[in-house]
């Protein structure tokens, strides 16, 4: 029976073995990832906590190479983590067992939800969605890991070395840190989104070509401003390594967007 002989109610039933799939194989990767959960919190998610972390590393070399840089050695850096919750270690041990199965079973997931709705499509549709859900699933990965060595730590250090007065110790608590971790990862890998996004409003009309050539000029102030309050530091160098992927990703979006009609003529008269 072909999707579109199927009733509402097959549909529903469909969709609910499609969760309940998906939901099995989060169980698995949970309870699998409870084994590498002590390491993974050591040698990852503790990593830019420390002065060996490879961004550090690498910003240490180009400070000693370009002078005009600000120094940015520091071998001493290291976050002081405290817990001040009496659960809350026990409970982020679990919380971190399950974004490893989100993130692990990702492309898992989009493979369900292609699976699911691919037999309402056409052919030529399918190959389109095909590779969007492919493409959309390399950009969050992509995202994540430039939150991960590049935003995060930069975000840290700042915060961890900024002080009123050097009587005050920073301490950071391991809730606090762990928030962060997880909010500025995610929230790299859906900005990395931002062609797919693109895409889908303008495959119903919403955006043209016309809209970000128009508002360029807005566009590279607002995500200069974004990349300084990201990477407040104030130097060239940190605001540049944010800004350039952020600006890239805009002028990704143009390509994924339909251009307007009066564009269309244009170019068919060239």
């Amino acid at each position: 029976m072909s999707a579109q002989e199927m009733s509402f109610w097959e549909h529903l039933e469909e969709l609910r073995w499609v969760l309940l799939r998906v939901v099995i194989v989060i169980a698995v990767f949970a309870i699998g990832g409870f084994v590498f959960v002590p390491w993974i919190f050591d040698n990852v998610i503790l990593a830019p906590a420390r002065s060996d972390f490879p961004l550090y590393q690498g910003l240490c070399l180009l400070s000693n190479k370009f002078t005009f840089l600000p120094d940015l050695c520091n071998d001493s850096f290291e976050v002081k983590m405290i817990n001040i919750d009496l659960t809350a270690q026990f409970f982020r041990y679990f919380t971190t067992s399950f974004y490893l199965a989100l993130l692990v079973g990702c492309p898992y997931f989009l493979f369900e939800l292609w699976r699911f709705v691919s037999p309402a499509l056409y052919e030529h549709e399918k190959k389109n969605v095909r590779w969007v859900f492919a493409f959309g699933g390399v950009m969050f990965f992509l995202g994540c890991l430039v939150g991960y060595y590049l935003i995060f730590p930069m975000t840290l250090r700042f915060l961890y070395t900024f002080t009123l007065s050097d009587v005050i110790e920073n301490q950071v608590s391991l809730t606090s840190y762990m928030d962060n971790f997880v909010l500025l990862i995610m929230a790299m890998g859906l900005v990395f989104e931002m062609p797919l996004i693109s895409w889908l409003l303008s495959q119903i009309g919403i955006l043209k070509k016309s809209f970000f050539r128009k508002y360029r000029r807005h566009a590279i102030v607002i995500l200069t401003a974004l990349a300084a309050i990201i990477t407040p530091t104030g130097d060239p160098l940190t605001l540049s390594m944010v800004f350039f992927p952020l600006y890239g990703l805009y002028e990704l979006s143009i390509l994924f967007v339909k251009a307007d009609p009066k564009e269309d003529e244009i170019l068919t008269t060239q």
